[in-house]
């Protein structure tokens, strides 16, 4: 176990980089006299960077040691990050976290591979799980003190708290994680004909479509409150959000390692997710139950990540730090889609819009994912 809180820990500092940055845009567009729109590039370069280096990196260094490429990528994202606090210019600042980027898309994917062969197959739900939940648990823990230190101190800090945390995520990587054998390299054909696989590309649609509802709504928690009436507790919220991650990350490995079937957790997910979302409007109006559905799309969203990387390791054990990429790949850039079309709906039906927009594109998923589910029922030998 010791060797997954190992890559967990190199997790956390991934999750914390890539939701603090978010809240650090008022104090990086004062410093370089920016508007937040501008500033908010530096959260799509980090986004779109890690969804295009995940798949590419898995790829072109598949058959790699292992532990060497988790410690250069931790050692690149340490680096990124202390160049993110030191620029001087907003073209500096973006450069230095397209690096961030593109080091977290190597290091996430490669480790959860990781984790899923450090244990024995019955307990891969949970390593998954752990590993994947090192993310949430830097959401919910180490964005509120991230964004505490640049509230007093100021955002250079916290991206140089950031850059320590990779750096000493990389020294347990070289000082505790044994050396994991590299699978085999794919023949390039071999590596065309993964990602041209129909059912690798129906999950990832599937995890597309979900941060596509989750996330992109996610980008616009704060106004949404605020047209509740509600921006002064806003905090509250988030925390619901993040605490409902945590657990949704942590308890959803047992569930699939005692039922095995991955594939109808995640239709449950969305399920549940989408009637969460179209309920958030009415349920905002009634205090405190307005929290229970941010609890509930929180442990949602981050539970569906885990039952997807299941699917893929199970599809492609030969070449699962690869498939797993591919996902990663399609999480993140599904996050960045929302957030775009997202914005769309905003100008063009208003906030109200958003989370019952949210609801049908998770709706969508669950369609797919349902015809996957049947495809393979019918497929399997009677």
């Amino acid at each position: 176990m010791e060797r997954i809180v190992v890559l967990a820990f190199g997790m956390f500092a991934l999750g914390l980089d890539a939701y603090v940055v978010a809240g650090l845009l008022p104090g990086i567009g004062a410093s370089f006299g920016i508007a937040p729109g501008e500033a908010g590039q530096t959260v799509t370069v980090f986004t779109l960077t890690y969804a295009l280096a995940a798949p590419v990196c898995a790829t072109l260094l598949a058959g790699r040691p292992v532990r060497k490429i988790l410690a250069v990528a931790l050692v690149v994202f340490a680096v990124a990050n202390a160049l993110s606090a030191g620029a001087t210019g907003l073209l500096w600042l973006l450069l230095a976290r397209a690096f961030a980027g593109l080091a977290a898309g190597l290091y996430a994917p490669v480790a959860v591979a990781a984790a899923a062969t450090l244990v024995e197959p019955r307990r891969k739900g949970r390593a998954l799980a752990f590993t994947l939940g090192g993310m949430s648990t830097g959401t919910v823990i180490g964005v509120p003190v991230g964004l505490w230190i640049a509230d007093r101190i100021g955002w250079q800090e916290t991206l140089l708290m950031v850059a320590l945390l990779g750096a000493l995520a990389a020294a347990a990587i070289v000082l505790r994680l044994p050396d994991i054998p590299a699978a085999e390299p794919p023949s390039w054909r071999a590596r065309v004909a993964l990602l041209a696989d129909p059912r690798i590309l129906a999950t990832a649609a599937v995890s597309f479509l979900t941060a596509v509802s989750s996330l992109g709504l996610y980008t616009y928690v704060a106004p949404l409150l605020d047209r509740a009436g509600l921006g002064e507790v806003a905090t509250g919220y988030f925390w619901a959000w993040g605490s409902g991650g945590l657990i949704g990350s942590f308890a959803i490995g047992p569930l699939i390692d005692w039922t095995g079937a991955p594939r109808r957790l995640m239709a449950l997910i969305l399920a549940v997710l989408a009637l969460t979302l179209a309920a958030l409007p009415p349920l905002l109006g009634l205090g405190s139950l307005g929290y229970l559905p941010f609890l509930i799309w929180g442990a949602m969203g981050w539970a569906s990540q885990a039952p997807q990387q299941h699917t893929l390791l199970g599809l492609k054990p030969e070449h699962g730090s690869v498939a797993v990429a591919l996902n990663s790949s399609a999480n993140y850039l599904g996050g960045a889609v929302g957030a775009a079309l997202g914005g769309v709906a905003l100008a063009l039906a208003g906030l109200a819009a958003l989370p019952v927009a949210a609801a049908g594109v998770a709706m969508a998923a669950l369609m797919l994912q349902l015809a996957i589910l049947t495809r393979r029922h019918s497929a399997a030998p009677a």
